[in-house]
C-alpha cells in the first residue's frame, strides 16, 4: 500500500506546474522542522506544497499525501513515517489534510521528537489552531496562513499583467503613483468586474462554468466534514451553519447581529455566538470587532460578513437573492486588508480603520461627509474610478496589496 501511495505522489508532481505561484510561497521554506500551512478549503494549500517539493527539494527524499486516504484509517502514522525513513530514506513528510486524522496534533509532536532529522509540513483547515492545540505545536513550529487570490494574483493567473505586490504604506503614501501605473492597464476596471464574484479562489482557472458549484461544494465539506469532525457536532445541528450562511447572504452586515440571526434561525444567543466563531475559524464568514482602545474585553463585533465576494455571489445565486454592490465592496476591501496581514477594526468615523487611518468604503458618488471632521487621517475609497483625489483611492488598488 505504501508504494501506491508513493506513486500517487509521484503521479501529482508530474501533473504539477509552476508558472506562477500563490502570494505566500516567496515566504514559505521547510527551514523549521515543524511547518504549517493553514487556510480555508480551495485557496490552493495542496498546489503550493507539490509546487515547493518540486522546485526545492529531492523529490525521492519527500513524500505528499493526504491524510484523508483511506490507508490511514486502518494504519499508524508513526509507523508510515517508520517504514518511509528506514526502507525508503525519506526525510521531508508533507501531510495533507490533516485535520482528517485522529489526534494529529499529539501523533505530530511524537513523530517531531523521535525523528531529529526529519522535516514536517502539514496543511489543513483554518480551524487547525495550533494555539488550542492540546499538544502546544506552536511552539515548535512556524505556521504559514494562507487565503483566496487578491486582485493582483487574479490578473497574474490569468497572464494579464505581472505586477509585483505592494505594501499598505506605499500605496497611500504614493498613490497618484500607482493610480498612473496601474490605472493604464488596458480594461482594468472591467477585469476588476470579472474578479468581484468571480476570482478569490483558485479553481476559478479550472472552469469558470462550474465555479459556483465548486463553492457550494466548498460549503458542504467544511460543515459537513470539518465542522462536524473537529468540533465533534451532532449531525442535526450542522443544518444551522447553512442557514445562517444563507440568512446572512440576505442582510446588509450593518444590521446583521448574533440576537436577529438567533431569532430568525431559532436558536439561543451563546449557541448562535460559538456557531459564528467556528464559521469564522473555518473560512466561511468574517467577524469585524470595533476597536476600544485600552478595553479589549469590551470588544464586541460590529459588523458580520461572509468569507469573501465570490461565496456572497454564489450563496446570492442559490437562493433567488442579488448581493447589494455595497457589501460587496466592504468585503472585498475587508479580505485585501487583513490577508496582507494588516489589522482592521469597523470604526465611528467612516467605515474601518487602520492604523489611526480611516476608511469610507463607497461608490463613485460618496462624499466626504463620513469623514470631513478628520480628513487628514482619513480617506475614500471609491469603486468605479481609475484615479482620486487628494482624500480618494480608487478600490481596485487595494487588490494588489498581496
Amino acid at each position: 500500500m505504501i508504494n501506491k501511495l508513493l506513486s500517487t505522489y509521484k503521479r501529482l508532481l508530474k501533473h504539477t506546474n509552476f508558472n506562477h505561484h500563490r502570494y505566500i510561497y516567496k515566504v514559505f521554506n521547510t527551514n523549521n522542522r515543524l511547518t504549517g500551512l493553514i487556510g480555508p478549503r480551495g485557496t490552493g494549500k495542496t498546489t503550493l506544497l507539490l509546487q515547493y517539493i518540486k522546485e526545492n527539494l529531492k523529490i525521492d527524499e519527500c513524500i505528499y499525501t493526504s491524510l484523508d486516504n483511506i490507508y490511514f484509517s486502518q494504519n499508524n502514522l508513526i509507523e508510515f513515517v517508520n517504514e518511509l525513513y528506514d526502507v525508503y530514506g525519506v526525510r521531508y513528510f508533507f501531510f495533507d489534510e490533516t485535520h482528517k486524522y485522529p489526534n494529529w496534533n499529539q501523533e505530530l509532536k511524537n513523530i517531531y521528537d523521535s525523528y531529529p532529522d526529519v522535516k514536517i509540513v502539514f496543511s489543513g483547515s483554518s480551524s487547525l489552531d495550533l494555539i488550542k492545540g492540546s499538544y502546544d505545536l506552536s511552539r515548535r513550529g512556524v505556521i504559514y496562513r494562507i487565503g483566496g487570490m487578491s486582485f493582483r494574483e487574479y490578473l497574474l493567473f490569468n497572464n494579464i499583467v505581472n505586477i509585483e505586490p505592494i505594501t499598505l504604506e506605499e500605496l497611500l503614501s504614493n498613490k497618484n503613483k500607482y493610480e498612473s501605473e496601474i490605472g493604464s492597464i488596458p480594461k482594468i476596471l472591467g477585469y476588476f468586474k470579472e474578479y468581484i464574484g468571480s476570482g478569490y479562489y483558485p479553481f476559478i482557472l479550472e472552469d469558470t462554468l462550474s465555479y459556483s458549484q465548486k463553492i457550494q461544494r466548498v460549503i458542504e465539506k467544511t460543515i459537513y466534514e470539518d465542522i462536524s469532525n473537529h468540533y465533534r457536532l451532532k449531525t442535526e445541528n450542522l443544518i444551522n451553519f447553512k442557514r445562517i450562511i444563507s440568512y446572512m447572504a440576505t442582510i446588509p452586515p450593518g444590521e446583521l447581529n448574533k440576537n436577529n440571526i438567533a431569532k430568525n434561525i431559532g436558536l439561543d444567543n451563546k449557541t448562535v455566538q460559538n456557531y459564528l466563531e467556528i464559521l469564522q475559524e473555518t473560512g466561511l464568514i468574517e467577524l469585524i470587532l470595533k476597536n476600544k482602545a485600552g478595553s479589549n474585553i469590551l470588544k464586541k463585533t460590529e459588523k458580520i460578513f461572509l468569507d469573501n465576494t465570490d461565496l456572497y455571489k454564489s450563496v446570492s445565486e442559490e437562493i433567488g437573492f442579488e448581493t447589494p454592490i455595497g457589501t460587496l465592496r466592504e468585503i472585498y476591501f475587508i479580505k485585501m486588508i487583513l490577508n496582507s496581514d494588516n489589522k482592521l477594526h469597523y470604526s465611528q468615523i467612516g467605515d474601518y480603520t487602520i492604523g489611526n487611518i480611516n476608511f469610507e468604503i463607497g461608490g463613485k458618488n460618496k462624499s466626504l461627509k463620513q469623514i470631513k471632521d478628520n480628513l487628514e487621517n482619513s480617506f475614500l475609497v471609491k469603486d468605479d474610478i481609475l484615479t482620486g483625489s487628494k482624500y480618494e483611492i480608487p478600490l481596485y488598488l487595494f487588490g494588489f496589496l498581496y
